[in-house]
């Protein structure tokens, strides 16, 4: 009987499968269920007619930006040698983007994309690979600038990065993990120093949350007007992958030292030849100074910049804490107008010219404050 039992029950279950797929009609919920349909349904939109454009004002925009500036971003590939314990010498390659700036063939890119490179390659958007020429590099502000010789080639139009607000939307381009031409989309989500992993620093760096990978170093920032701000550089992310926190290098700061990269290959970093202590209101107390801000002149460089126009370091020996400094020279509070209140403030407006600019310092000496032109000369003057 325990035997009988589980055979009436197979032997009902398999009768009423049999009966539901095989004799029951095909109008049968359970047999539409298990076999196909005889002609599938779907919800289609409704047709536009020539008139109407299905998109909104928007995605034109990211449209025509992307179109206008896609020929002009290239995939550049570097090859380079390592050291290898057990293997000896090991090629190693590496990849990231760049941007066409003129039609003479320079393109702008970041110096650690091809930091160390013995071979250097430029593909174009349409797929055409040309033999680069590494014309000059700033590792300082991690820039280099290659050439190549193609025709017919797209230069991209540099904008302007010194007035950008937080919130302004802005377009990445670039090859992320060797994807070319892809486009991202943000907005501008700070203005800020910050530090690359090599110790490099980056004044006034735009920080965006549009996403940055891997390769896109190198590749452009764009404006809504498709005009380039930035050159992204560096992602903050513990995955080594974009986490919404990108930075690019302002564009301004390139186009500073453009023409040296260009005709020099390297970069005539500006300096006024000085060696400063920062003010605060303590020691401005303790110094009898005219203003409780700015940087004092401790020593001018024999012969350099500041030497040439008359600035005057100090003259009186006296000690900050147990390091002895010499006192009595000229209080620097202003270049060109801008207020100057420590060293970061002094590079930043350095960065913002070259060697032979002449810049207006504005100085107390004793009580009396001044004006003086001062013909900057070039970094190696600095002590």
């Amino acid at each position: 009987m325990k035997l009988l039992r589980p055979l009436i029950f197979a032997f009902f279950f398999a009768g009423a499968f049999l009966y539901f797929t095989t004799y029951r009609p095909a109008g049968g919920s359970l047999a539409r269920w298990i076999s196909p349909p005889a002609k599938l349904e779907i919800t289609e939109a409704a047709a536009n007619s020539s008139n109407d454009n299905p998109l909104d004002a928007e995605e034109q925009n990211n449209i025509e930006v992307y179109r206008k500036n896609i020929a002009s971003v290239v995939n550049v590939k570097s090859r380079a040698v390592t050291f290898d314990f057990f293997y000896g010498l090991v090629p190693e390659e590496g990849q990231g983007s760049g941007f066409i700036i003129d039609k003479a063939g320079h393109v702008l890119t970041n110096y650690h994309v091809i930091a160390e490179a013995r071979q250097v390659e430029v593909v174009l958007h349409n797929r055409k690979s040309y033999k680069a020429t590494i014309v000059g590099t700033d590792r300082s502000h991690d820039l280099a600038v290659l050439l190549i010789k193609a025709p017919d080639l797209q230069p991209m139009t540099l904008g302007d990065s010194t007035h950008l607000q937080v919130g302004q939307k802005v377009y990445a381009i670039g090859n992320p993990f060797g994807l070319a031409g892809t486009l991202t989309r943000g907005i501008v989500s700070s203005i800020r120093s910050v530090q690359e992993p090599d110790g490099t620093a980056i004044d006034e760096a735009i920080q965006t949350d549009a996403a940055i990978n891997p390769g896109n170093s190198g590749g452009p920032l764009l404006n809504l007007r498709g005009e380039v701000i930035g050159i992204n550089t560096l992602i903050a992310s513990n995955s080594g992958q974009s986490a919404g926190i990108g930075f690019a290098i302002p564009i301004n700061t390139a186009k500073a030292v453009l023409n040296d990269l260009v005709t020099l290959g390297r970069v005539r970093r500006p300096a006024l030849g000085v060696r400063t202590i920062p003010i605060n209101s303590d020691l401005a107390d303790q110094l009898g100074l005219a203003a409780d801000y700015g940087l004092l002149i401790v020593q001018v460089v024999a012969g350099g910049s500041a030497d040439r126009a008359g600035l005057q370091g100090g003259n009186q020996r006296a000690y900050l804490g147990n390091v002895p400094i010499m006192v009595g020279g000229d209080l620097i509070v202003a270049i060109d107008g801008e207020k100057v209140e420590d060293q970061q403030d002094l590079a930043q407006m350095m960065n913002k010219h070259r060697a032979g600019d002449v810049v207006r310092v504005t100085i107390f000496r004793s009580k009396k404050k001044m004006d003086v032109q001062v013909t900057l000369g070039e970094a190696k003057e600095q002590v």
